[in-house]
């Protein structure tokens, strides 16, 4: 005999302390509905527990529980897994008690005296949402890989690369929705271009706004996005619209979004969750239905680690994620960003575009550009403003980037950064051999120019000259 199918693929877990009840709703939900893996949980204290040791894909829990209650369990499990739908089921149909719990996370509310049909259900329709969320997520990666197509909105951004032509595409798919959307990348790699790219594919008619929100405390923060009426504060002698009135059926970017404070971070998920927000000095919500984009340069999941960003609101965020290469992993972008600045730098200096000597595209792939795309064009416009005319000069890309290695060289040494570049096997090789690897090495990534090996080498040229013959 076959085995039997399990469905769905993650697991259910029902949270109810009375046993009789919780097997009579799981051999319904197995018989009407063909949900068969479902997770039986009678003592409120292991649900935490078997949360932790299963990925469900859906909680059904009992309000009415000992030692630990159904809604502060709604909160512990919206808190440490927000991406897990939450169906009530209580033994008595309060309306406040409904309407408090779904305002706390909760997808849905059923009485257990209710018909036993409509619980079934009402999971039936969380768990194909769940689904169907997969399939476009899937579709998404689908169209990654896929598109070909240009689009006005990503005129701005100058690109050959595949990777950046599947985030377009991810874009264009995800465009029309309203979840935020998380741009994450290193400084530099143009991640408020992106967001820009998206206000002009879903609104280029509405507003586009944009917040910096590093340094930001919680007063300012709030004061800034959700603004304030008249006597709030010393000084508010009138009202002030918030950024998020300003933004309203637009866009509302909020770049450095890895700096924002605790309190701010409660601020921010209730805006996000329940799409409202109160001025300061208001006790009246406010609507909004603006679309939220944010942007940061740190990596989000060590700050939650870490205790300085919260789980729900990194959840909530990226609803939507994008995630910007930096330049040393799309090479091919080199020499069409390279002639683009070349251009602009000249055009903003009233100056003809100098003449590219062929060799510069070489020096400047063998640099790591830890400044990214920015970094490019600042070295760029560096050497533009100090050209008189005929062939462009290499010395200050030389100068740049021998300053930013000594830099980074200066900051592995404080650090106390003794991470070996190198592997060796057990049997070291001689320094003739490595001498022999390292010249042939850097000889294949300049391209057979010697002065420019002889740069990433750490000699002079005649050195390395002598060393060839």
């Amino acid at each position: 005999m076959s085995a039997e199918v399990l469905y769905p693929e993650r697991p259910l877990l029902l949270i109810d302390d009375e046993p009789a009840w919780s097997h009579s709703l799981a051999l319904s939900l197995k018989v009407s509905a063909g949900i068969n893996q479902v997770i039986l949980c009678h003592d409120s204290r292991d649900a935490m527990r078997l949360l932790e040791k299963n990925d469900c894909s859906l909680v059904l829990l009992d309000l009415t529980m000992p030692y630990v209650g159904g809604e502060s369990l709604l909160s512990q499990i919206g808190e440490t897994y927000p991406d897990i739908p939450i169906i009530i089921i209580s033994g008595m149909n309060q309306i406040d008690t409904a309407i408090r719990c779904v305002k706390a996370g909760a997808t849905d509310f059923y009485v257990k005296t209710d018909e036993r049909e409509r619980v079934v259900t009402g999971v039936v329709r969380v768990l194909k949402h769940n689904q169907l969320q997969q399939e476009n997520r899937q579709l998404a990666e689908q169209l990654l890989q896929d598109e070909t197509e240009k689009n006005p909105a990503f005129s701005s951004i100058v690109t050959n690369s595949a990777k950046m032509r599947g985030i377009f595409s991810y874009l264009r798919a995800i465009a029309k929705s309203y979840e935020p959307i998380l741009i994450m990348g290193e400084s530099g790699t143009g991640k408020e271009l992106i967001a820009r790219s998206l206000h002009q594919l879903r609104c280029p008619d509405k507003p586009w706004v944009a917040i910096n929100v590093a340094g930001l405390d919680d007063m300012v923060f709030s004061d800034t996005l959700f603004g304030h009426v008249k006597g709030a504060y010393t000084g508010a002698e009138q009202n002030r619209k918030g950024m998020i009135e300003k933004a309203a059926d637009g866009i509302l970017f909020l770049d450095e979004i890895g700096d924002l404070s605790i309190a701010s971070q409660i601020k921010l998920l209730r805006l996000l969750q329940e799409g409202e927000y109160y001025p300061l000095g208001s006790d009246r919500a406010c609507k909004s239905k603006t679309r939220i984009v944010t942007a940061t340069n740190q990596n989000l999941s060590a700050k939650e680690f870490a205790g300085s960003f919260r789980r729900d609101l990194h959840f909530r965020l990226c609803s939507h994620r994008v995630e910007l290469p930096p330049l040393r992993d799309r090479p091919e972008d080199l020499d069409p960003l390279l002639a683009h600045f070349l251009v602009e730098a000249a055009e903003s200096m009233e100056k003809k575009k100098p003449t590219v000597p062929p060799e510069l595209l070489t020096l400047l792939s063998t640099y790591s550009f830890p400044g990214n795309v920015r970094e490019l064009r600042a070295m760029v416009y560096d050497a533009v403003s100090i050209h008189s005319g005929g062939v462009l000069s290499m010395a200050r890309f030389k100068s740049a980037i021998d300053n930013n290695k000594q830099q980074i060289e200066n900051v592995n040494d404080v650090t106390n950064h003794s991470s070996a570049k190198v592997q060796f096997t057990e049997e070291l090789p001689t320094l003739k051999e490595v001498g022999k690897i390292l010249i042939n090495e850097a000889m294949q990534r300049s391209q057979g120019n010697q002065s420019i090996a002889a740069r990433m080498l750490g000699v002079t040229p005649q050195a390395l000259s002598k060393r060839l013959k």
